[in-house]
């Protein structure tokens, strides 16, 4: 099979009204490889919180539109997205808010960038490796799934998946053996605005067929559920 080197790009949000601290975060986090989305106000955040579903965002408490812990509360009603508080606010009871709204983490402003970065990276690996108890690394068949390198192999070697096509395995992968509405695929990859373009999602699940199934016109391990959505078949029960 001919494959590709693959890197997935991860994307964070930055919630920041600080134009200046914005320009410096936003420099410090790509020159280590990350895409980044930057909003200055709480209701931005939270719109683009929906639509580009980030891997983890970087939340400023002082917002002009209001304070980033209602943020963090409004975004945990729906979303399980890592969060790192910056904030100048340096009170116990600060944080201690912050953290029960739902914050993952608290870093008091100022800060080193190495601080910054390596809480950013702890809180994306934490991620990775312990959402809903999900093992770091799935088999099925001769396909790998490391999440915390955020990489796909076959046979060994690394097959090149679009953002979206990874996003659509690992949301079948957290429901292994259970059927996953096209619905809930629509809003969880692309948001609620997408939940009548079905096309979309039989595209990708046909593209994921071709690169990880051995034959993706009897699929063993991505199955379609007729009228109702897909469901990911582990090795233990897929059909020979």
């Amino acid at each position: 099979m001919k494959s590709t080197s693959l890197t997935f790009t991860q994307t964070l949000l930055l919630v920041e009204d600080d134009a200046q601290i914005r320009r410096f975060l936003r420099q410090s986090m790509e020159n280590e490889g990350f895409n980044v989305r930057e909003v200055a106000t709480l209701a931005d955040g939270l719109v683009d919180a929906g639509t580009a579903r980030p891997d983890l965002v970087v939340l400023d408490l002082s917002l002009p539109d209001g304070d980033g812990k209602q943020f963090v509360q409004e975004l945990r009603s729906w979303s399980q997205v890592p969060v790192l508080v910056l904030s100048a606010r340096s009170a116990e009871a600060e944080k201690i808010a912050a953290l029960e709204a739902g914050a993952d983490d608290y870093l008091t402003k100022p800060f080193s960038t190495g601080e910054l970065l390596a809480r950013v990276r702890a809180l994306l690996r934490r991620a990775a490796t312990m959402r809903d108890g999900e093992p770091a690394t799935v088999h099925f068949g001769d396909v790998g799934v490391d999440r915390s390198r955020r990489l796909v192999t076959r046979a060994g070697q690394p097959v090149h998946l679009t953002d979206i096509e990874y996003r659509i395995l690992l949301c079948l992968l957290a429901n292994a053996d259970r059927v996953v509405t096209q619905r809930h695929l629509l809003t969880e990859v692309w948001g609620q605005a997408y939940l009548e373009r079905g096309h979309y999602l039989r595209i990708h699940i046909s593209h994921l067929r071709q690169k990880l199934e051995q034959d993706s016109a009897r699929p063993r391990f991505i199955l379609t559920e007729t009228g109702v959505g897909y469901r990911f078949m582990p090795p233990a029960n897929a059909p020979d």
